[in-house]
């Protein structure tokens, strides 16, 4: 992760962190959170949408983004993140409850959400450890990450 804005086509700051963008002309790659650094101009038109949308949503949890996202991911991961983005602002899921409508296992879920490409758009965010623990998030267990989640859901009303 890189926080001076070379590797990205914009940086967005939001409270607390920040967002990178990868994109090209045509697709959004990725969405990357990092921590609190300038923000850097969006590089390509997408980019500047792009920008425009998650501000939109940092601003109000029920904008709804309408981004051409690169298909990416197993087949299983897929599956996992059509099942977070169905989930509505306001409400979280437990990795169990998208296990078992997946018939699989949570810790499998667990890792298809640490490979979400697109945080946010596809709100990983919203899925929880059974009993309502934050669980993990992009793959971490504790620090700056959990500090990102927990603003999310706050900024939802979750």
């Amino acid at each position: 992760m890189s926080g001076d804005g070379l590797d990205y086509q914009a940086l967005i700051a939001a409270p607390g962190f920040c967002l990178g963008v990868r994109c090209d002309d045509d697709e959004v790659q990725r969405i990357v959170f990092l921590l609190p650094s300038p923000e850097v101009a969006p590089k390509n038109a997408l980019a500047a949408e792009t920008v425009r949308q998650l501000t939109a949503y940092l601003g109000d949890a029920e904008f709804v983004f309408g981004l051409p996202l690169r298909p990416s991911g197993t087949f299983f991961q897929r599956r996992v993140w059509q099942q977070i983005a169905a989930i509505p602002t306001h409400q979280t899921r437990a990795y169990g409850e998208i296990a078992k409508a997946l018939h699989n296992a949570p810790r499998a879920v667990g890792q298809a959400c640490g490979a979400n490409p697109f945080p946010v758009i596809v709100p990983c965010h919203r899925v929880l450890a059974a009993g309502g623990g934050l669980g993990g998030f992009a793959r971490q267990n504790g620090g700056f990450l959990l500090d990102v989640k927990r603003w999310l859901l706050a900024h939802e009303g979750c």
